[in-house]
């Protein structure tokens, strides 16, 4: 995929993805301050418009360097800050190469998933996004054609957001629940289960 393709992929994506705010919306308020519709919805307009912007011949990590600064300046949160330090380090993975490959892709969600886990200071088990995060990218890794990577990817991430249901919340606002955060779905994990749904429907 050139750069031509993963910016109308995206763009069509995250157009998809807004269907979902309010689902993600009641998810976050269950366990945190029900802001997340709102930073995913927000942060998809934004990210729609930079990337109208950028010229045809935008190299993937340019364009991922503009999800990033698009999506950091449309919402203060804390998810948004964490999300677009994931962007940045994916893309520094992809350097200047002009096309991403399922396993260049691979890299760049596992470089992602690291810089959540450091900025974040969690790890998988916590109950938050890198639960789906995390084993995405080891999903993509051996399949043959990107319909099949993206299945795996969609499976692994279903997987991961099923079991933060059992998990006690151990980061951010969800963790003062303690206890009673379980049997809750992680609104973070589902963000990017639903994002994998949305670029497999709307491409």
């Amino acid at each position: 995929m050139d750069g031509a393709a993963l910016n109308l992929a995206i763009r069509n994506s995250l157009a998809e993805v807004t269907q979902y705010a309010d689902e993600l919306r009641d998810l976050d308020a269950a366990l945190g301050d029900g802001d997340l519709g709102v930073t995913v919805s927000l942060g998809a307009k934004a990210v729609i418009q930079a990337l109208e912007e950028l010229p045809d011949d935008a190299l993937p990590a340019e364009i991922a360097k503009t999800c990033a600064k698009a999506f950091a300046n449309a919402n203060p949160s804390t998810m948004a800050a964490l999300v677009a330090g994931a962007l940045l380090a994916g893309s520094r993975v992809w350097g200047e190469s002009t096309t991403v490959s399922i396993d260049s892709g691979a890299d760049f969600i596992a470089a992602a998933a690291d810089s959540i886990g450091k900025r974040g200071k969690s790890q998988v088990g916590d109950k938050t996004i890198l639960d789906a995060l995390a084993p995405t990218a080891d999903a993509l890794r051996g399949a043959d054609t990107a319909n099949e990577a993206l299945d795996r990817a969609i499976l692994a991430a279903g997987r991961g957001v099923r079991e933060t249901i059992g998990m006690q919340s151990m980061r951010g606002r969800a963790s003062w629940l303690q206890e009673r955060s379980i049997g809750l779905q992680d609104p973070g994990a589902t963000a990017l289960l639903r994002f994998l749904e949305a670029w497999r429907d709307a491409n």
